[in-house]
């Protein structure tokens, strides 16, 4: 008889831990489910992943449509753009072992502003460091080194 209690009470513990544990568990199920954010261990806040890695990052707005797209490039530049609601680039950032660059659109999307930090140009990019300015009617300031 004594076995026999004891062999339910330590059921009865395991049921109890099980209960726990998997109370712990199925929200982050329910919400994997649902196509929620999961939190990448039990110690981390609510959303936050310590690392994300992929080839692209893009952002959308409420209808879906890619607002920011952050990828590497097959020539392995890496990209920043700014979409406009219009589905137009308005920023566009970019890197690379030859330097870097940033262009700022205007509302006709012509570059406003280009920026390019390079030394020596190359015969893909020629371009070496400068800053240019685009205004109305298209005239153009360049300012280099």
């Amino acid at each position: 008889m004594k076995v026999q209690r004891a062999a339910i009470a330590l059921t009865v513990v395991n049921l109890a831990l099980l209960a726990v544990i998997l109370g712990r568990e199925l929200p982050s199920v329910a919400a994997a489910a649902a196509g929620e954010t999961l939190r990448a261990s039990p110690s981390a806040p609510e959303g936050v992943v310590p690392i994300l890695r992929g080839r692209a990052l893009e952002l959308v707005d409420e209808r879906g449509q890619v607002r920011s797209r952050l990828n590497v490039e097959p020539d392995g530049e890496v990209v920043l753009r700014l979409i406009d609601r219009h589905r137009t680039i308005r920023v566009k950032l970019g890197a690379d072992e030859s330097g870097s660059a940033l262009l700022l659109l205007d509302e006709a999307t012509e570059p406003g502003v280009h920026m390019i930090a390079r030394r020596t140009g190359t015969a893909a990019k020629p371009a070496t460091t400068s800053v240019t300015l685009r205004g109305p009617g298209g005239q153009t300031r360049a300012i280099r080194p």
